[in-house]
């Protein structure tokens, strides 16, 4: 009886030892989980990540639905046109028009001032913006980084001149008449009726009451980004120059798209 005993102990043994190699038959797996683990929690300790990051995170952009390319971008250009008021503008046309997708960000006090509606081009697309252009008559967004001007009474009222500050992107801006002004399209209202917000000639519309608050901040100094996910003008435009392989580093390990963006 005992050997018998003994051997059962050792058929039990032997059984347990299986089901754990089994268990782990995959340790690289195990391995991988464990270091993506790692990475996540380093990428969460704000002293480890740059100073755009720092930001991005601290405003709670991406809950907000800002493409964190977008704000990279954004934040590089600013930086290097050293505009002349610390208020930067990004209007994301990667997402719907649907969406509250134009952010005012006073990068000096670090705060997010405003997340509101902005319209697009007429041929820049419907819902979405998918095509954009600095020709005149045109009727589309043109992309790229804009210096806000004075203001002035025009046929949509109070109004915004814009400057672009990249050539052979957005640089007819002015001969274009594009500026910031307000629209009656640009509502809540519009697009339960529609589906999508209204469009604009290529001008940046926002809502009329929004106009009283927007126009004030902005004029006179600040910088405005139109955004959108688009490899000619990331090739082109001189403002970033010498920044997309920084860039793309920096995303090759975290792609991101706005949780706003659904199509």
């Amino acid at each position: 009886m005992k050997n018998v005993m003994l051997v059962v102990s050792a058929c039990v043994t032997a059984f347990v030892a299986l089901v754990g190699f089994q268990k782990l038959e995959h340790p690289l797996q195990f391995s991988q989980f464990t270091t993506q683990h790692l990475v996540d929690s380093t990428q969460q300790k704000p002293d480890s990540l740059p100073q755009w990051q720092r930001v991005y995170n601290s405003l709670r952009l991406k809950e907000a639905g800002l493409s964190l390319e977008g704000f990279r971008y954004a934040w590089a250009g600013f930086q290097k046109e050293k505009f002349t008021k610390s208020i930067l503008a990004i209007a994301d046309f990667s997402q719907s028009s649907r969406h509250k997708r134009l952010y005012v960000i006073d990068l000096k006090e670090n705060k997010l001032l405003y997340n509101t509606y902005v319209a697009h081009g007429r041929n820049s697309g419907e819902e979405f913006a998918r095509q954009f252009s600095n020709k005149n008559s045109s009727y589309q967004s043109s992309l790229g980084f804009y210096r806000a001007l004075s203001t002035y009474q025009g046929k949509h009222g109070l109004s915004l001149k814009l400057q672009g500050l990249e050539e052979n992107i957005n640089h007819r801006a002015l001969e274009r008449a594009i500026v910031m002004h307000g629209a009656d399209y640009v509502s809540e209202e519009f697009i339960r009726r529609t589906g999508r917000l209204g469009r604009s000639q290529g001008c940046p519309a926002v809502s009329v009451d929004d106009t009283k608050k927007l126009i004030p901040l902005l004029c006179n100094g600040a910088g405005l980004f139109l955004y959108y996910p688009d490899n000619s003008y990331l090739k082109n435009s001189k403002l970033l120059a010498g920044l997309e392989e920084e860039i793309q580093t920096d995303f090759r390990s975290q792609p991101y798209t706005s949780l706003k963006n659904t199509n």
